[in-house]
């Protein structure tokens, strides 16, 4: 039996490879090798690929498909109420803004908490009156470090707002 290849050339298919293997082996009558597959190409958005796919049987169709009822289920009732714009997020951040700022002073917080409270609502809505409510709880702040953090941010809301914007 001879080892050597006969030819050198490059092998391109399963078949050619399987004739390649039988004459190696001297039993090309035994051998039935498989074709690989094509690789399927990712679905691009605009074109997807569709694979051959056998239908399905009647059991099968029955459960993929449930059987209507009596009452219809409206949208409404399934779904959770939806925003149609930002300027209903705009809205309800208004709205909120109003209901939060008399309970403020009700909350049992921290000093910085409550500090926080009335920087965010003194941005949020440039209402002069805050300043006050939010230099007092800067004020009550233990912590140097952060006190004096608070009290720079009053001042800066003060300059902010004193000056006309350009």
């Amino acid at each position: 039996m001879d080892t050597q290849p006969e030819e050198a050339k490059p092998i391109s298919d399963d078949q050619e490879l399987a004739k390649a293997l039988a004459g190696i082996t001297d039993s090309t009558s035994d051998l039935n090798f498989e074709e690989t597959p094509a690789p399927v190409m990712a679905p691009t958005p605009s074109a997807p690929v569709l694979n051959e796919v056998q239908p399905p049987t009647e059991e099968v169709a029955a459960i993929q498909q449930p059987e209507t009822s009596q009452t219809e289920v409206t949208p409404e009732q399934t779904a959770p109420a939806t925003l149609n714009s930002s300027d209903d997020l705009v809205d309800i951040k208004k709205d909120a803004l109003i209901e939060l700022r008399p309970l403020v002073d009700k909350l049992e917080l921290s000093p910085e908490e409550k500090f926080d409270i009335y920087l965010l609502l003194l941005r949020s809505t440039d209402d002069k009156t805050l300043i006050a409510p939010a230099h007092e709880a800067a004020r009550n702040i233990s912590d140097e470090t952060r006190r004096a953090q608070a009290l720079l941010d009053v001042i800066k809301e003060i300059d902010f707002l004193s000056n006309p914007q350009q």
